[in-house]
């Protein structure tokens, strides 16, 4: 098995079927294969691309991303999803890191295509809309079938997702299709994914959370994503979801954050909201629980992972703070930095085991080496286990401080600054000290039309935290720098706090 067949044989069983909602669109299954197979066709007959080739995608969120990824895996390629954001010279150096000589982009990105064509000289620049239009004029063509059938196995590559590279240089997590096709069942079981769900498709289709929730489960069960046309106002969101019945809504949390203080209609088809890609913090979920009747679960992931590692439960019980268990087939251990086992309540690293672990990272041995212990993912996050098995997540270890020996996980002192009435976005990160070895330096932006009080924050957390762990400094930002998926830029902000001037004291 391998996930050429798994999406013609959902594709045929559902042929009639509507396949993506895009606006006033509706493209049903049969039309999703026909342009799959218009591709495959095309990369086999006009670049003659081989078994394992490296296909690169930079395309914004549009419905051909679909038979793109599937057509992709037709032809046995391999997928190289990259980031719609990142600028020429970005690209340039995944385009040579995969040494992809395709790359399959859009219209709207010609500008860039031309400076990698300049940069990469043989580059094969595909534009998308021009391929279907071709299809689109010769329908008996367009109806053919794959020229070969797909010979990938379920050990053999099928994505290289490459990391957002706020350490350095991106790494390409390389993924099989046993690893995703692993991965994709493990969610159809904790979320109970069957062919009537219609998945909202907001977040950008290039990550790895879109890819597996998002793209590749609801083609999987024969269900029907919700795309997006447009994400503002953010009222647009609720008549998508409600003029196309959406019933799953995986997304970040600043969107729920949005939701629970917006007046929702009382007529929701959604059954279940999903926070991935980043934290979620406490108080957005209370006020999410308070305001609306959808549940809420955060789940817990990372590309290296394929990416989906934990989540809640649907049926509860929630516990505040949790990313919940571990999904079916797939094991969490808590181990120290010797690969010992940490019983319940002790904090070390997570580690990850299962079908779902990348088989690594793409030209970088030591770095695979790294993160690997036998079996075992090495995730940087840092946490622990209650005795009925939940997660929770301290930090990531890189952005764990020690002051004057002491550790602090900013995640801690951030979701106190949560609580503090006004706050909208709060990210801690570490400045160097000549006397403690380091100090927490808080940023944080406030809602609309709200002014911090940078005294009476300090102050409040004085309250609640220990000395040590209270911000050095707070410095009040209109938005906090965050990533196309809505990380926050830690490595930014870390530049920005070396440059804030120190005080002798806190203020008071």
């Amino acid at each position: 098995m391998n996930l050429a067949c798994a999406f013609e044989e959902s594709a045929r069983k559902n042929s009639g079927k509507p396949a993506i909602f895009w606006g006033e669109e509706v493209i049903k299954y049969d039309l999703l294969l026909r342009d799959s197979n218009v591709l495959a066709n095309y990369l086999l007959n006009k670049f003659q691309i081989t078994p394992g080739e490296r296909i690169a995608i930079w395309l914004k969120n549009c419905p051909e991303y679909v038979p793109v990824l599937f057509g992709i895996f037709q032809a046995d390629g391999v997928v190289v999803p990259i980031n719609n954001f990142f600028k020429p010279d970005e690209v340039t150096y995944i385009l040579r890191d995969c040494g992809a000589r395709v790359l399959i982009s859009g219209s709207s990105m010609r500008e860039g295509t031309s400076k990698l064509r300049e940069a990469i000289p043989g580059l094969q620049v595909l534009e998308l809309e021009s391929l279907l239009a071709q299809a689109n004029s010769s329908k008996e063509s367009a109806l053919d079938a794959v020229t070969r059938s797909s010979i990938r196995s379920e050990q053999d590559l099928a994505v290289i997702i490459y990391t957002s590279g706020t350490t350095g240089r991106p790494k390409g997590a390389m993924l099989s299709h046993g690893n995703l096709l692993h991965n994709v069942e493990s969610c159809r079981q904790v979320l109970r994914a069957v062919s009537f769900d219609r998945f909202v498709v907001l977040l950008p289709m290039f990550h790895s959370f879109m890819l597996t929730v998002g793209i590749l489960l609801p083609i999987c069960v024969g269900g029907s994503l919700v795309l997006i046309k447009s994400l503002h106002p953010p009222k647009n969101i609720i008549q998508e979801i409600i003029r196309n019945e959406a019933t799953i809504l995986p997304a970040i949390p600043q969107l729920f954050r949005t939701l629970a203080n917006a007046q929702l209609p009382p007529n929701l088809p959604l059954r279940l909201c999903i926070s991935g890609a980043a934290p979620l913090p406490g108080e957005v979920l209370k006020e999410f629980n308070a305001n609306v009747p959808i549940p809420l679960i955060e789940g817990y992931g990372l590309s290296e992972a394929s990416p989906v590692v934990a989540m809640n439960p649907i049926e509860g019980p929630w516990k505040a703070g949790s990313i919940g268990k571990p999904i079916p087939d797939v094991e969490v251990t808590i181990q120290d930095d010797r690969g010992q086992l940490l019983p319940p309540g002790e904090v070390g690293e997570l580690c990850v085991r299962g079908g779902n672990v990348m088989l690594g990272y793409l030209n970088q041995p030591e770095e695979t080496r790294e993160v690997m212990r036998g079996e075992w993912l090495l995730t940087g996050d840092v946490g622990y286990k209650d005795a009925d098995g939940y997660i929770y997540i301290t930090d990531r270890k890189k952005d764990m401080l020690l002051v004057n020996g002491i550790n602090v996980y900013p995640r801690e002192v951030e979701e106190v600054i949560y609580q503090f009435p006004g706050v909208k976005e709060a990210a801690v990160v570490s400045r160097p000290d000549m006397r403690k070895g380091e100090q927490p330096v808080a940023f944080v932006a406030a809602n609309n039309a709200v002014e911090i009080d940078r005294r009476a924050l300090i102050r409040f957390l004085r309250g609640k935290l220990a000395d040590y762990k209270v911000p050095r400094d707070i410095v009040v930002l209109p938005a906090l720098p965050r990533n196309a998926t809505g990380k926050i830029l830690k490595t930014e902000l870390r530049s920005m706090a070396r440059s804030v001037p120190q005080e002798e004291e806190q203020p008071s």
